[in-house]
């Protein structure tokens, strides 16, 4: 009995996987952010990324801009990203950086990394992987 117990356990941790979300969030007291100008990264081979990311950005209000590097002068506020991904049977996102600045200074960062396990979640969509980091991101501002 308890060794079907402790089988159980450990099948359901490996099933889990384990994905850590890390986020410190804008204070948007200080920071009313209406644009944002998003630093594309070229490296990333995450198709789907920077659209999840304008797509979150808007929700909340926020314009985006995507530019390449240098960033015109006029951004105020600017994303910067990188995003990797894993392999298990097909691609899938399993790491991903946000940080947001204003004039050159963070006002925020989120971290998101799947860290192995046989979880479903690990082939879930970028959409529903970054959503709630960029809401928890820009958690002053509700979406609509």
């Amino acid at each position: 009995m308890r060794t079907a117990a402790l089988a159980t356990l450990i099948a359901t941790g490996l099933l889990a996987g384990c994905t850590t979300v890390q986020v410190s969030q804008v204070d948007t007291r200080q920071h009313a952010i209406d644009r944002v100008c998003i630093e594309r990264n070229t490296k990333v081979a995450v198709n789907d990324f920077l659209p999840v990311l304008e797509q979150g950005f808007m929700r909340h209000g926020i314009a985006t801009e995507v530019h390449d590097a240098p960033l015109p002068e006029r951004c105020e506020y600017t994303l910067y990203y990188t995003a990797e991904r894993g392999w298990d049977v097909t691609p899938y996102l399993d790491f991903a950086v946000l940080r947001l600045s204003r004039k050159g200074t963070t006002i925020g960062t989120a971290n998101y990394r799947h860290s192995g396990g046989f979880g479903l979640n690990k082939w879930a969509g970028t959409a529903s992987k970054m959503d709630p980091v960029i809401d928890q991101l820009l958690t002053g501002k509700a979406p609509d």
